[in-house]
């Protein structure tokens, strides 16, 4: 990987199997971990097929398998994607840069209806890498398809910045919410979750 993701660059070694026993215990006690899960299946029709871009260990992507849809997914961390691979079988789990991401030279031509960037990862990509990735999410989905992305706020990564670097990478924002359950969208709030689509025309 050509430019480290922040992921490497801003924790230390041990932060993927923490990570991984972190939702694994959330998991297990029964803590809610499918909210993002529940707002992308309201947004696609019955049996779609979506993206788990930044897929980590599976959980949002795995939620969305259980209710019928086709569910690829794709991680820079292989630590992440083995612990996807094993705890929900089923979607397809790829390591992959999502600012080199070409799933159709990885057998998967097919466009997506949806994508879903969630847990913060446009923040933990490379520097200066966010264009991009969202440019290469954009060319995955189909045209009037739905990408929806949440990030805290003070992360370093500007609304402002990322408002102009989802329309220089051709799409169109529709709606802002603070919370995956759809709080209205307040100026200081401290996370933003953003619909974004690809134009049909």
């Amino acid at each position: 990987m050509p430019n480290p993701t922040r992921w490497v660059t801003d924790t230390g070694p041990e932060h993927s199997q923490w990570y991984i026993d972190r939702f694994r215990r959330l998991a297990a006690e029964g803590a809610d971990l499918t909210g993002e899960a529940r707002l992308v299946d309201a947004l696609v029709t019955p049996g779609s097929r979506i993206l788990d871009a930044g897929s980590g260990t599976g959980r949002v992507g795995a939620a969305l398998a259980a209710r019928g849809h086709t569910v690829v997914g794709v991680d820079a961390d292989p630590a992440l994607v083995e612990a996807a691979q094993a705890d929900h079988p089923g979607p397809r789990w790829l390591v992959g840069d999502l600012a080199e991401l070409d799933l159709p030279t990885r057998g998967e031509t097919e466009p997506f209806d949806a994508a879903v960037l969630v847990g913060n990862v446009l923040t933990f990509v490379a520097p200066g890498t966010e264009r991009e990735v969202l440019r290469r999410i954009a060319a995955h989905l189909r045209p009037d398809g739905v990408l929806a992305v949440g990030f805290g706020t003070g992360r370093g990564y500007p609304l402002p910045d990322f408002d102009g670097d989802a329309v220089a990478a051709g799409l169109r924002l529709e709606q802002r919410f603070a919370t995956w359950d759809l709080r209205p969208w307040r100026d200081d709030a401290d996370f933003a979750v953003t619909l974004l689509r690809r134009p049909a025309d």
